[in-house]
């Protein structure tokens, strides 16, 4: 396996699949966070050969989403680092080639909605809980935010995850319809990579061009200023 490192996002491969781990404490999304995960995009999207996207992380958390305490010092910055976040959701959600996320741990928050703009997931069974917790932390979504979760639940789980912060361990998660399998933590990567490996060779221009058209109200959406 060739790697390199992107500042605090690592991003591997290991032919056909490309792997982004964002790391190994509470990976929330400072603006370094984001460069980091715009530089890897780009590079697997710059890439000639066949190629699918993993995205995973180290240790107890997946993600905890915005980095709130950066957020809440800097009053000021909270539209245009919302804004990057909803592009950089736009750009995961479009990527021409097929992505799958590796849900290692805790998945909360923002982190929740990256999870949700790949094509596919896999959550560990171990340990770990998906949850959206606006309505606790009493922040509401913007309606990009909302249109991307409506995009990939169903009606009745969207209500629910949007509207009761209830944590869905693995099982409650599939159950829901959040994610598309659950396994043990030995098995999540070979998991996670038997569901994009033999989709690496779709055509990038084709799936890209499907992707935007399907999602195009979710990307149009995470466009509009926030209010």
């Amino acid at each position: 396996m060739a790697g390199k490192e992107i500042v605090s996002v690592t991003l591997s491969t290991n032919s056909p699949v490309w792997i982004v781990n964002l790391g190994e404490d509470e990976n929330r999304f400072s603006q370094r966070f984001l460069s980091d995960i715009d530089q890897a995009l780009t590079a697997i999207t710059e890439s000639a050969e066949p190629a699918a996207l993993m995205i995973t992380a180290t240790g107890k958390f997946f993600s905890n989403g915005l980095d709130l305490d950066w957020l809440q010092s800097n009053a000021g910055e909270w539209d245009a680092h919302v804004s990057s976040v909803q592009s950089m959701f736009a750009r995961l959600l479009t990527l021409p080639v097929p992505t799958v996320c590796a849900i290692n741990g805790h998945c909360f928050a923002a982190g929740a909605m990256l999870a949700l703009a790949c094509d596919y997931r896999v959550m560990r069974t171990e340990k770990g809980f998906y949850s959206l917790p606006a309505i606790d932390i009493k922040i509401p979504l913007t309606i990009g935010m909302t249109s991307l979760i409506q995009a990939k639940l169903t009606p009745r789980t969207a209500l629910d995850v949007m509207t009761t912060g209830w944590r869905y361990d693995a099982p409650a998660a599939l159950a829901a319809g959040i994610v598309d399998s659950i396994c043990d933590a030995q098995d999540l990567h070979d998991t996670a990579r038997e569901m994009v490996a033999n989709l690496a060779g779709k055509d990038r221009r084709t799936l890209g061009t499907i992707k935007s058209t399907i999602y195009r109200n979710v990307v149009a959406d995470l466009a509009r200023p926030i209010a």
